[in-house]
């Protein structure tokens, strides 16, 4: 069993995220979900990040960097999205993270330091995801993945829609899901 931080979405802990985290747990890990909008939740993106910007990207990074505060020290991280900001964070600050999961996008190592030597993670997005493909982040994670830093895994899936792994969502992909899912729990085999 492994300890799984995953973080949400710009459109909050929404049932979608829930469902993720029960398909993970249902594969014998313990996955903990904080809430780092205090239970506010958007019907759009652009609402979700407006947040974000409201509360300030360093509070947001701050409740990520504090939901990892009571959690035992040899977990993996993981995030959607916005969720990947903090997901990146605690992976590259914490020592005794185990592996980081990056889904739809991906910040350069260098916006939280250095990547810790030895850990590995895996970075997942639609190839034509206009957030993730279109804005750079797919670019970085392909740098990232090929710079033999560390053990980085990256998969892209057809498609060019964001969030597809929220069941909630008009652009859930089951297919995908399925796959990533798949992809998630082979990866928390090795690392947990």
């Amino acid at each position: 069993m492994t300890d799984i931080l995953l973080f949400h979405h710009a459109l909050g802990l929404t049932d979608g995220v829930r469902a993720f985290a029960d398909r993970l747990s249902a594969g014998g890990h313990a996955v903990h979900t904080p809430d780092l909008f205090d239970g506010r939740v958007f019907g759009a993106v652009e609402e979700g990040v407006a947040h974000a910007q409201e509360l300030g990207f360093a509070t947001v990074l701050e409740r990520g960097r504090e939901a990892a505060a009571g959690l035992p020290e040899a977990l993996v991280t993981a995030g959607f999205s916005l969720g990947v900001l903090p997901a990146q964070l605690v992976a590259q600050t914490r020592p005794g993270v185990r592996g980081a999961v990056l889904m739809e996008s991906f910040v350069p190592p260098t916006e939280f330091g250095t990547w810790p030597d030895g850990l590995p993670a895996q970075v997942h997005g639609m190839d034509a995801d206009p957030f993730f493909a279109e804005e750079g982040d797919l670019d970085a994670a392909r740098d990232f993945a090929g710079s033999g830093v560390a053990e980085v895994e990256l998969f892209t899936y057809p498609g060019d829609v964001h969030l597809f792994a929220d069941s909630g969502l008009a652009t859930y992909d089951e297919d995908a899901t399925d796959l990533l899912v798949e992809r998630v729990l082979a990866f928390l085999a090795r690392v947990g």
